[in-house]
């Protein structure tokens, strides 16, 4: 069997999902040897033998302890990760998150979850399908969390164009409230930018800036009559204000659109924002999308974003893109720039004054327009700057919301609730994504960084993360494109305030996602888990628009190989593979079933690697693989060793230690050595004064004897208290393959106990070069268990 994925100098447990590895190749060579065992007469006795086996080797017992530990770590940080609701203005999330579920119920849960599993688990466990163990990983809920949810293309498609709308007239009405410096640009953009016939009637509500009245009066003189001054004696604040505007327009038989006067409109809006009421009669009002309109705000929900001059106008260009018909319900409208159906307004033709002088109004009507059987949509194909609160003021503000959501939830209980599902599952994800990034390339000051990423955690995660959060805390954005999930990709943008993503298998999505970003820096961290792997060099370079800098990283072997561990299909490592490397676990296949050799694949990406402009390793090992496969590249390659991880805390060498205790540390697949620690185990039962213990997890594959102590997930700054509690006496990396760095190595090297090593990869080369680090001769024909005791053994500091 081909190596299963594995999960490359990493230390935090994730879930893996398993990518196709040349399946044709695999599924040939099961059936041949599945023919070749009935032929004989020997199949369901085989069978039957494994069973057998395993069941007296009393390792059932062992998987289940493990799996467990892995199951409820996984279930404990899906609980974490959604325990922290968000909230609106009209209702906060919870001030205290509900508790994480008591070791009871999880166990509970498992056992629960492990029945349903029994069938899935025997078909894998006789099959060894790939199918088979993602559907034991579905029954168990250890798939990763999925936060992202599908994105749509077709809120790129624009209808035709419709002469009776370009003739629609439409009522601004502008309640004005200081704010005179806003007011004067907000106007301005009102006359530039209205491209509909339109009547605007201003309401000055007592405004104590002594500019304010004079100038609109000029104003609504200039413009005469297209524009109503209405002037308030005193102040009656927001609600008060458009109450008065609506009894002048009482009856009317056309598109109403509220507007507060800190909004500034972009071009061509208006057509946009009345093109969905007349689309649809049963739609009582539209809002568009803005930098603080809670759920409608870009890049993120609910949360206000200041704008930098020039910002908002090319966000729009986004949302011009995009159909003025591909709108999404909401709970409510927001009345800082809002359309409304004068049919509703018929019905509703004011706002409830029981909301004083503002805040909530909106979502009221909004709610009565509902009973009546309005709708009310998000519009992502308009983006309307929002200085909210200038004309308010930010203490004000916060007073009359306060007030006002108690009423809103008092009179509406659904509402709530109806708000909190529409946080979960974002209905207007596609644009609010499309306009995200557009922001990110409007704020853009560098290059916009777009990462190329597995699903698999891990220490290339782990790199990713730290070099995000580098790039974010110097005000950028950064762009991840993930593979291996429910869909080819996940598109990520990551802003310093939290993160906003979807998941598409549409590579002309993707393309259209990502055409604002015209100053990129393409850095291919890792992509095992593609469904298409073979696609991959093309993509790299064609995301490299308008002659974008490409880096590609070896965090594993994946541009050599699609065995990207270097391990032969039966699981053996046997030196650098080049173009001339015959076996089936270098070859791949396509979607459509083509078969594409190691030499195909090579040539592929010996392409995207000359058109980078550097390559990284993570060590000297490294460079001499990658050099072996493309020696015409070894000029750009370049040796960059992550930091060696230093909080692990040391541990004293136990020299009169009376038993010798390996530790094993880290999460152990197949590559990792999962089969080689299970047959050692099982060795030291013959060596009573030497033990092993796992502190990590083990790969469910395989199980370990009731002696073998597993500690399941931990952290990396609790390994010098476990190792103590354990009584570990020098520690073991048990990998197969050549590491590209090896975290789990430099971890173990930090406690200063002695580590060994095979005299391969990147371990092989830490360990030589450490003072407490013993090399082991890596050779396969020999028994590599034997090899590992008789250098226990050899220690230095230990007496066997």
């Amino acid at each position: 069997m081909p190596p299963r994925p594995c999960n490359p100098g990493g230390t935090t447990p994730h879930a893996v999902t398993e990518p196709r590895w040349h399946a044709s190749a695999v599924r040939c060579h099961r059936i041949a040897a599945i023919v070749d065992r009935c032929r004989t007469g020997q199949y369901i006795w085989h069978r039957i033998a494994r069973l057998r086996a395993a069941y007296q080797g009393c390792h059932v017992l062992s998987r289940l302890r493990g799996l467990y530990a892995r199951y409820a770590a996984h279930h404990r940080d899906i609980a974490a990760i959604r325990s922290g609701e968000t909230g609106t203005v009209w209702n906060p999330a919870p001030a205290v998150a509900p508790p994480p579920p008591s070791e009871r119920r999880l166990f509970l849960r498992f056992l629960r979850d492990a029945m349903g599993a029994t069938l899935p688990t025997l078909r894998w466990y006789l099959t060894g399908a790939p199918e088979w163990k993602a559907e034991v990983k579905a029954r168990l809920g250890l798939t990763p969390v999925d936060l992202a949810h599908p994105l749509d293309i077709s809120v790129f498609h624009k209808p035709p164009p419709d002469a009776a709308r370009a003739a629609t007239p439409v009522t601004i009405l502008l309640p004005v409230f200081n704010a005179f410096e806003i007011l004067q640009e907000c106007l301005d953009r009102v006359e530039r930018h209205t491209d509909l016939p339109w009547h605007l009637i201003a309401v000055e509500d007592g405004s104590t800036d002594a500019r304010v009245r004079p100038f609109l009066r000029d104003w609504a003189t200039a413009w005469a009559p297209q524009v109503t001054l209405l002037e308030n004696s005193e102040n009656l604040g927001f609600v008060g204000s458009v109450n008065r505007a609506l009894e002048e327009i009482r009856g009317g038989d056309h598109p109403v659109i509220l507007l507060n006067s800190d909004s500034l409109l972009p071009v061509s809006w208006a057509s946009r924002i009345v093109a969905p009421l007349l689309d649809a009669p049963d739609i009582a009002s539209v809002t568009p999308m803005s930098n603080d309109a809670e759920i409608l705000s870009v890049p993120l929900m609910c949360q206000r974003r200041d704008l930098r001059p020039g910002e908002a106008d090319r966000i729009d260009a986004v949302a011009q893109g995009l159909s003025p018909l591909a709108t999404v319900d909401i709970p409510t409208g927001v009345g800082f720039c809002m359309a409304l159906n004068h049919r509703f307004l018929r019905d509703q033709p004011q706002l409830d004054t029981g909301f004083g002088r503002g805040y909530g109004e909106e979502v009221d009507w909004c709610r009565k327009a509902m009973e009546m059987g309005g709708r009310h949509v998000g519009l992502p194909g308009l983006f309307v700057e929002h200085r909210g609160g200038a004309s308010f003021g930010t203490g004000e503000k916060a007073a009359q919301l306060a007030k006002n959501a108690a009423v809103l939830s008092c009179r509406y209980p659904q509402f709530d609730a109806e708000v909190q599902a529409f946080l979960r599952h974002d209905p207007l994800l596609s644009g609010r994504l499309a306009l995200a990034i557009g922001w990110a390339a409007a704020r853009a000051e560098v290059a916009v960084p777009i990462y190329l990423a597995h699903s698999l955690g891990g220490g290339a995660e782990a790199h990713l993360r730290g070099e995000l959060a580098d790039v974010l805390s110097r005000g950028c954005a950064a762009i991840v494109l993930r593979f291996g999930g429910p869909a080819r990709m996940q598109v990520e943008l990551h802003t310093d305030r939290g993160r906003i993503m979807g998941t598409t298998s549409d590579l002309a999505l993707v393309h259209r996602l990502l055409e604002p970003v015209r100053r990129r820096r393409i850095i291919y961290s890792c992509a095992v888990g593609d469904t298409d792997p073979m696609a991959l060099p093309d993509l790299i370079q064609d995301l490299a628009v308008n002659d974008a800098d490409i880096e590609i990283r070896f965090h594993d072997f994946f541009p050599v190989s699609p065995s990207y561990c270097l391990l032969d299909q039966d699981g053996h490592y046997r030196g650098p593979v080049t173009a001339s490397r015959r076996d089936a676990a270098h070859s791949t296949t396509r979607a459509d079933g083509k078969l594409v050799s190691l030499a195909d694949w090579q040539r592929a990406w010996y392409r995207t690697l000359s058109a980078a402009g550097k390559l990284v390793v993570y060590s000297n090992d490294s460079r001499a693989q990658v050099a072996a496969a493309y020696p015409d590249l070894s000029d750009k390659i370049s040796v960059a060793p992550h930091p060696a991880p230093t909080a692990t805390g040391r541990v004293p060498v136990p020299r009169d230690a009376r038993k010798i205790v390996i530790g094993i540390l880290g999460n152990i697949a197949p590559q990792k050595g999962a089969a080689l620690i299970c047959d050692l185990a099982r060795e030291l039962e013959r060596h009573p004064r030497i033990s092993m213990v796992l502190i990590g997890t083990l790969d469910p594959s395989f199980g370990l004897p009731r002696s073998v102590p597993l500690h399941g997930p931990y952290r990396r700054e609790d390994i010098a208290e476990h190792a103590r509690h354990y009584g570990v006496t020098c520690w073991l990396i048990p990998s197969v393959w050549p590491e590209t760095f090896s975290f789990t190595t430099h971890e173990a090297l930090a406690t200063g106990l002695p580590v060994l090593a095979f005299d391969i990869g990147a371990q092989g080369e830490a360990v030589a070069q450490a003072e407490n680090g013993h090399p082991i001769g890596f050779a396969i024909e020999d028994n590599l268990t034997q090899v590992i005791i008789e250098n226990v053994k050899n220690l230095p500091s230990v007496d066997p």
